[in-house]
């Protein structure tokens, strides 16, 4: 069990061809995401954006957005800024957990392979935040890990319990370990957030896309 940071520190060389070739439906994820990003966004918020994959086509299909990023690890946005200096992108080494977003300063926001490590209640206070954070008629857009069944999830979040005692975690700290939740967990939290419409909109193998209005 690896702490967030450092698991992204050691691989910040070889993430993007994992993620493009080695994770079945990231590849099209990013596609489909960018085209569900509505034309008329001006300002875009990216949580967990590492090396910004998703940004790509993103700024393919409207060059203008104006992105900010926010993500845990120095390297993996050290990373996005060299790959894309000429674009208007604001970032944050922060914890998108703990992160102040703002209220009603973006047009949309996008998550893309990132949440499938928490619980329902650090998800749930999160998309509160997010909710928040975007304008009236805006959008959040989430690609991620999500498990076919309940006893799946159960299984991985029980696993989670278990390392943390054998192991003796600390407490606080983010551990790399997956804990996808369903496709209908993920939608209730986003609904008891205040989002309207949430949809699972394209899905391939475990890749996910939920869409959610505010």
């Amino acid at each position: 069990m690896e702490k967030m940071t450092d698991f992204f520190t050691a691989r910040v060389d070889i993430y993007d061809d994992h993620m493009i070739h080695e994770v079945e439906g990231c590849r099209e994820g990013y596609l489909k995401m960018a085209e569900l990003v509505p034309e008329k966004t001006k300002t875009l918020l990216d949580l967990g954006c590492g090396t910004g994959l998703e940004l790509e086509a993103i700024w393919t299909r409207n060059p203008e957005i104006a992105v900010t990023g926010i993500d845990l690890t120095p390297a993996m946005l050290e990373r996005l800024k060299k790959k894309y200096s000429d674009r208007d992108v604001t970032l944050i080494e922060a914890d998108y957990m703990a992160c102040e977003l703002g209220t009603e300063r973006y047009d949309a926001a996008v998550s893309f392979q990132t949440l499938h490590h928490f619980t329902h209640e650090e998800k749930l206070g999160l998309y509160e935040k997010l909710w928040r954070a975007l304008k009236a008629g805006g959008c959040y857009i989430e690609c991620d890990y999500m498990a076919e069944t309940q006893e799946q999830e159960d299984y991985f979040f029980a696993e989670k319990k278990r390392l943390e005692e054998e192991l003796k975690l600390v407490k606080g700290e983010y551990y790399h370990f997956d804990m996808p939740c369903t496709m209908d967990n993920q939608k209730h939290l986003l609904r008891q957030a205040g989002f309207t419409e949430v949809e699972v909109v394209w899905r391939q193998e475990n890749t996910t896309i939920l869409y959610a209005n505010r």
